[in-house]
């Protein structure tokens, strides 16, 4: 088992520990928001590809072996492209995988806490709220809806956040990709016809304390406003150029509008405003 417990850059530094008594098991914990859950729960267990979702036993054992009172999934494949062309690989990680995580913590008696995404809806919306019913239109989506489906299923102690368009620190993410094209081309190319709310990953882990202490059940978590990929990426660099998603080639179908709204969470601060704390960090 490998456990990792970085250190937080300067943006997450003076974390809250007020969780610290829970034994906490975070699955995905080497990815962006699996290390940055740590710093919210710092005495937390996490781990990563060495013990994978898909294995049932692995999960169940493991489990079993720290028993956790909380436990948080941020394991997940979000290669939206990449599932359209394995199938079976989307729907045992992103459908199965999160199903044997909910009977785990239902036999130690663990709260589980699940991220999905906003691709479970179709885009037909301009806004989603938690009691619509999902219509994902790709296999990412619908091995995202088959993992809530599996983790309401599972166990009765459960939390479900969607969420959308996440960026932070901890590797490459849509900001730093803007960054990097806009240094190497003279124009970049943005799609300007899907339309979502980007979200700060501290500003999404600061907010999962809240919906543990709320009622099981499903919760949209996203930086306020909203904006396509186009205006998104002209926020960040003066080269963007805005083009149709028709003019792209993409293997899976996207949203064309996927705004998730909460009914019964408090707005996060808008997502101009963290990417400008998130522009400052990076330009440390």
């Amino acid at each position: 088992m490998v456990v990792e417990t970085p250190e937080a850059p300067g943006s997450l530094k003076g974390c809250s520990d007020e969780k610290a008594s829970l034994r906490t098991l975070i699955f995905g914990g080497t990815g962006r928001l699996g290390r940055v859950l740590q710093c919210t729960y710092p005495s937390s267990v996490a781990v990563g590809h060495t013990v994978p979702i898909t294995d049932k036993e692995a999960v169940r054992a493991l489990v079993e072996r720290v028993r956790p009172t909380l436990v948080l999934n941020a394991a997940a494949w979000t290669d939206v492209d990449g599932c359209e062309i394995d199938q079976t690989r989307a729907l045992l990680v992103n459908g199965e995988g999160p199903g044997y995580i909910a009977t785990a913590c239902k036999e130690v008696g663990a709260t589980l806490v699940h991220f999905s995404t906003d691709y479970v809806f179709s885009g037909d919306r301009m806004v989603y709220y938690e009691d619509d019913p999902v219509s994902p239109i790709n296999v990412y989506g619908r091995a995202k809806a088959l993992g809530e489906e599996r983790v309401m299923a599972g166990c009765h102690d459960y939390r479900i956040i969607r969420t959308s368009r996440l960026f932070g620190p901890y590797g490459e993410n849509f900001v730093t990709l803007m960054l990097q094209r806009s240094a190497d081309k003279k124009t970049v190319t943005v799609i300007n016809d899907e339309v979502s709310s980007p979200t700060y990953i501290p500003d999404l882990a600061s907010m999962v304390p809240a919906v543990i202490s709320a009622q099981p059940g499903i919760y949209h978590v996203t930086n306020s406003g909203s904006c396509s990929w186009y205006e998104f990426a002209a926020a960040v660099i003066g080269n963007a150029v805005p083009v149709h998603a028709a003019q792209c080639r993409k293997r899976a179908p996207r949203p064309r509008s996927s705004v998730l709204c909460s009914r019964t969470l408090p707005p996060l601060r808008s997502w101009q405003q963290a990417l400008g704390k998130y522009l400052q960090e990076l330009n440390r």
